[in-house]
């Protein structure tokens, strides 16, 4: 492991490259990485970087966003088959028809997305600022696309907002059930529940904190509590132990594990930066449409 982890250390120099790695891969990769954190942290990251290349240790629609917003930039995936389902699951035709049934609509999307999908849409969010940017948008009536159950929770927050919910899903928090947290309470009843909002409103409700993946690290860092059943993707948990060697974090079930995030492995890491392969293109025309709901997400997230 550490003659991997010395050789992307002389790879990174000799390549002028940074490794930004999402909270939910293996935790070797978080710990080789320059830069970890949740979409929104990545993709202002990205944006400040100064190396020539960007390896992305996560799923593609953040290696797409990576590039679109650094064009110049070399963007290495180390896994090019590392995909998000949600990712896709919005309809061109299904957005068309409510621009044309609702006046004063904005399309907000996840920045969890093709570029295909960021084209079509007026601002990009993620789960740590899509209250934040919805409430500040001009526009009455908003169409949150892909995911629905982020979309739910934006609209609970938001009620003076028409949010109008999409029928996508993350399939790794869309499984976690509210009999599985119910079970993880009765087996530690002193355990605050801290929630992704990707997952399901049964889920929601039996919760103390909903937050984005960073905002869950930053209230089990806050909290005086020392136990937590954590209901998100379990590679959080390396950061969560790290601030907080004396607290406990539980999953509730197994299947907290996206098995396209696990793809990436420091051998894989080491492969693109040796051959350069699966580097990240996005055409001119796609990159200049998708670009701009990016960049209103910078701005408004500030």
């Amino acid at each position: 492991m550490s003659e991997l982890k010395n050789t992307i250390r002389r790879l990174k120099e000799e390549n002028n490259a940074v490794i930004l790695a999402h909270y939910y891969v293996e935790d070797d990769i978080q710990d080789i990485a320059d830069y970890i954190g949740d979409s929104f942290y990545l993709s202002q990251i990205a944006t400040k970087v100064e190396a020539d290349t960007i390896v992305f240790c996560g799923v593609s629609f953040m290696g797409e966003s990576a590039k679109i917003l650094n064009p110049e930039k070399t963007v290495l995936m180390p896994d090019a088959t590392a995909d998000c389902p949600m990712a896709h699951m919005a309809e061109e035709e299904k957005i068309r028809q409510m621009r044309e049934k609702y006046e004063d609509l904005a399309v907000v999307c996840y920045i969890n997305s093709t570029a295909e999908l960021k084209k079509l849409s007026d601002v990009c969010v993620t789960s740590s600022n899509a209250v934040k940017i919805v409430r500040a948008l001009p526009n009455q009536n908003i169409f949150f696309i892909p995911d629905g159950n982020l979309g739910r929770y934006v609209a609970e927050q938001v009620p003076e907002k028409n949010v109008l919910l999409n029928t996508g899903y993350c399939p790794i928090h869309a499984q976690m059930t509210a009999d599985a947290v119910k079970k993880a309470k009765a087996e530690h009843p002193e355990a605050e529940v801290l929630t992704h909002p990707e997952c399901t409103e049964e889920v929601v409700a039996l919760s103390d904190y909903i937050g984005s993946t960073s905002g869950i690290i930053d209230y089990a860092e806050a909290s005086d509590k020392k136990e937590f059943i954590v209901c998100t993707e379990v590679g959080v948990f390396y950061e969560l132990k790290n601030k907080n060697p004396d607290k406990i974090f539980y999953p509730i079930m197994e299947q907290q594990i996206c098995p396209d995030m696990k793809k990436i492995t420091l051998e894989k890491i080491i492969h693109v930066l040796e051959t350069k392969e699966n580097e990240v293109q996005v055409s001119d025309e796609l990159r200049a449409r998708a670009n701009a709901p990016l960049v209103n997400m910078l701005e408004l997230g500030k």
